[in-house]
């Protein structure tokens, strides 16, 4: 959390930035407890002293980027969800397109997305409510009448959350954003049978 009474202005909010994206960078690379902020000064250009300007310990900016991670990747899921009366031709574009968001937002932040998903004490809470808000955007989706009424929404989130949050942990994605959402949509939608014959 960044001090009371600091006025940032142009130069401490770019300061302040810096300082985020070296110690998110530092975090995923060497773990919370290997990381000094020593480290995180040097490759954010400033000094020591400048840190505590901004934030009052290392476990302060870490809860802050933990924050960030969180509240981003609700943003997205919040995004997701699709609106009604989505015609039954465009239904899987519009379903890849919320979920390319969250994929996006995984292979732009990389650093960020370990911190939240694997290094974060508050990791498996995250992914907890993670489920809970898919489940709440699917049984939405349902009611609307997208998705059969006799799927369990819980199931169907769980599984959800368990490939979502593979691809942001291993960053396995291999193609783009976009494409893989569709495959991911498609798998998801018709699943592994051949419908041919």
């Amino acid at each position: 959390m960044a001090k009371p009474g600091r006025k940032p202005g142009s130069d401490g909010e770019k300061s302040r930035a810096r300082l985020l994206a070296a110690a998110a960078e530092e975090f995923a690379l060497n773990g919370y407890h290997e990381t000094k902020i020593s480290a995180i000064v040097k490759k954010a250009g400033v000094s020591q002293p400048a840190f505590y300007l901004y934030f009052e310990s290392k476990e302060a900016i870490f809860q802050e980027l933990t924050n960030s991670f969180r509240e981003q990747l609700f943003a997205h899921v919040q995004a997701s969800l699709l609106a009604p009366d989505i015609q039954h031709a465009s239904l899987a574009d519009a379903i890849a397109a919320g979920v390319a968001g969250i994929f996006s937002f995984f292979h732009e932040k990389p650093q960020l997305t370990h911190i939240g998903l694997c290094l974060s004490p508050e990791a498996e809470a995250i992914k907890e409510e993670l489920a809970k808000r898919i489940q709440l955007n699917l049984e939405k989706e349902q009611q609307m009448g997208y998705f059969s009424a006799d799927i369990d929404m819980s199931m169907a989130a769980e599984s959800l959350v368990g490939t979502l949050v593979h691809f942001g942990t291993t960053l396995r994605l291999q193609k783009e954003p976009a494409e893989r959402a569709k495959e991911f949509v498609q798998l998801f939608l018709n699943g592994l049978m051949n419908r041919e014959g």
